[in-house]
């Protein structure tokens, strides 16, 4: 059966009226991959999207399938010419998919036309395909440290 436009991925800049599905999805994606560790400081972006994203030079993005969000990511500046990825998400049921390399794509798109030199990120040991995704676009391992009781990989990579 072809595919239909219920089955296509439609990336868009995040709006006001997505909070409570952005919040739900980053949940359930946490969860699903045993690497939820509760609300904490480390989820504050979530809850001022404009003023952390938009308000700082960055970008938030929501991809949506079917007229819901079932995937997003953000970028944000970090300093020294850097810019970090933060919070990658699909939805659990829309694993595999491919829409994690759409979102970073466009993510990379959006760093390189605003002149960004390296993108940094971080996720859990346990969350093995982000491993593989990021690897994928040339991420490579640089640190790592205890987020939220999780041990979390740092990843960093030269844009140019």
């Amino acid at each position: 059966m072809p595919p239909t436009d219920r089955d296509k991925l439609v990336i868009r800049r995040y709006r006001d009226a997505d909070r409570s599905a952005v919040w739900a999805m980053h949940n359930a994606a946490l969860l699903s991959a045993g690497a939820h560790p509760g609300s904490g400081e480390w989820d504050a972006d979530l809850h001022d999207i404009p003023g952390e994203y938009f308000d700082r030079g960055g970008e938030f993005l929501v991809g949506e399938l079917g007229g819901r969000v079932a995937a997003m990511g953000g970028i944000r500046p970090a300093g020294d010419g850097a810019m970090e990825v933060r919070k990658m998400r699909v939805a659990p049921d829309c694993h595999r998919r491919g829409f994690g390399r759409a979102i970073l794509r466009a993510l990379h798109e959006f760093a390189a036309r605003a002149g960004t030199a390296r993108l940094r990120l971080y996720t859990t040991i346990r969350q093995k395909p982000a491993h593989a995704l990021y690897r994928s676009f040339g991420y490579r391992e640089v640190g790592r440290e205890v987020i939220g009781g999780f041990e979390c990989i740092h990843f960093e990579k030269a844009l140019g």
